[in-house]
């Protein structure tokens, strides 16, 4: 039996045949829900499903490498060609005009089909065992490299920050679709009852695709992803107010519960479940969450790793929150960092956003590979999309020396959770306009992460408005090359 069966079984149980005719039509409503609940995910399915304990840890389809994910989002598109992508023809055709066969039929936001081709300035060099190449802006990820998966050769649909943005993180451009970090604890549920299955960290500025980023679209709201805010309590109200003590307050939710419950029992719409598990979760973190948001606790050398500071909001406290978190038993860990848009300066915004996230990121491989954590967890950084080698210069804009949005190619990093390490996967072409070797798409990437995760990507399925949908939609590949 399958977890959506079971979840069946339970509506089942509690739509009674006194229930049906005492209101007919709260009993039709309710068959319809058990119907529209009749979705297919593989994953096996708890041994009890409550409305107190929505998110029981769930087995998936096959024995997984990782057990979850930290997924630090690069929100408006790094340059791969500052970073990762380092093309000596740039330099020797600096400032001539891109060959017109590889623009043709292409429509660029901000530059015209005839603009420059623009060389890097940066100074690139090879580090570590495996010899990969990198650039100057990332000295503390140079230390690591033996330890993370790069991939030049990512591709994407979208072209803008919104849609890729959305389509990056959901498999899909349109709003209204879960987020993989829904889809994750929808199939694998947490480890904890007392923090989030799915907590989102923020820095830089806002984000253009907005909440549908780590939403949970069709699926029951239990599975969204929680903001926390990025100083004092993570969560607005989450303080009792003066006066009301823990025995007043459980007497209260108590009250809440039963008479939840028993709308429940009524109407069997999972968003009830929700509502009560909110509720008891906010009280339990009550007192977890102090204790989590205290980077006070770490010693000297493990705030100086990172480069964070207590009490401080930043990426770098972000980057030890993360670590924090899966040591509490959150599934999915995600940290947006809003700043990479560099249609002008860009040398100077990457070098100014590496000394910003370079020292965290590298940070976090390094303790989770001293504390045991990183063989089961997946790390992943990267963007929406990557950036033109032509340069973007206007006058009018008070632009100069930027690079425009670029879907045809671009770069990523993942470590843990079984990816290979110390490899260089897939490669542009001379000029780092299109990828000529182990293209991976978005859905493949999603796909991969799911396989390490136990899932086979084609069933981890919900059914929604009578068809049944996925984190990769009709794509997606597993990409072996990529998985020790």
């Amino acid at each position: 039996m399958n977890y959506q069966d079971e979840i069946n079984v339970e509506v089942r149980k509690l739509l009674s045949r006194r229930h049906f005719f005492q209101d007919c039509g709260v009993g039709l409503g309710s068959m319809a829900l058990a119907t529209l609940l009749n979705g297919q995910s593989q994953a096996q399915a708890p041994s009890k499903i409550t409305a107190s304990n929505p998110l029981a840890p769930k087995k998936p389809h096959f024995p997984a490498k990782a057990k979850r994910v930290i997924y630090m989002f690069m929100a408006g598109a790094p340059s791969q060609l500052e970073l990762f992508d380092y093309k000596p023809e740039l330099v020797k055709y600096n400032g001539k005009q891109v060959p017109q066969e590889l623009v043709k039929g292409i429509n660029y936001a901000f530059i015209k089909p005839d603009a420059a081709l623009y060389a890097s300035e940066l100074k690139f060099s090879r580090h570590g065992q495996s010899g990969a190449e990198i650039s100057e802006a990332l000295p503390h990820l140079s230390k690591v490299v033996d330890d993370i998966t790069i991939v030049k050769s990512m591709m994407t649909d979208a072209i803008n920050h919104a849609p890729a943005q959305i389509f990056m993180n959901t498999g899909s451009v349109q709003f209204g679709r879960p987020s993989m970090g829904s889809w994750v604890t929808y199939g694998l549920g947490c480890e904890t009852q007392d923090l989030p299955a799915f907590v989102v960290l923020s820095s830089g500025g806002g984000i253009s695709g907005g909440a549908s980023n780590w939403g949970s679209g069709f699926l029951p709201t239990f599975y969204n992803g929680v903001t926390f805010r990025r100083s004092g309590d993570p969560i607005l109200s989450l303080t009792s107010p003066r006066g009301i003590t823990r025995e007043m307050q459980r007497q209260s939710l108590d009250t809440l519960k039963s008479l939840n419950e028993h709308h429940l029992e009524l109407t069997g719409d999972p968003e009830i479940a929700t509502r009560i598990n909110s509720f008891e979760m906010a009280y339990r973190m009550q007192e977890s969450a102090p204790e989590l948001m205290d980077l006070s606790k770490e010693d000297k050398a493990t705030l100086d790793m990172y480069g964070a500071t207590p009490g401080k909001a930043s990426f770098a406290n972000n980057c030890l929150l993360a670590r924090r978190l899966i040591e509490r038993g959150v599934r999915f860990v995600q940290l947006f960092h809003e700043a990479w848009d560099h249609h002008s300066e860009v040398v100077r915004g990457v070098k100014g956003q590496c000394k910003v996230t370079d020292q965290g990121a590298a940070a976090l491989v390094k303790d989770l590979k001293q504390r045991g954590l990183l063989e089961d967890t997946i790390i992943v950084w990267g963007g929406e999309f990557g950036r033109t080698p032509m340069v973007e210069s206007d006058p009018e804009a008070n632009r100069a020396l930027g690079r425009d949005h670029h879907n045809k190619a671009f770069a990523m990093w993942l470590a843990g959770g079984g990816f290979k390490p110390g490899i260089t996967l897939g490669k542009t072409d001379d000029l780092g306009f299109n990828v000529v070797e182990d293209p991976v798409q978005v859905h493949d990437l999603h796909a991969t992460i799911l396989h390490q995760l136990g899932f086979d990507h084609t069933k981890l399925t919900y059914r929604f408005s009578g068809r049944d949908y996925r984190l990769t939609d009709v794509h997606g590949v597993v990409v072996d090359k990529m998985l020790a």
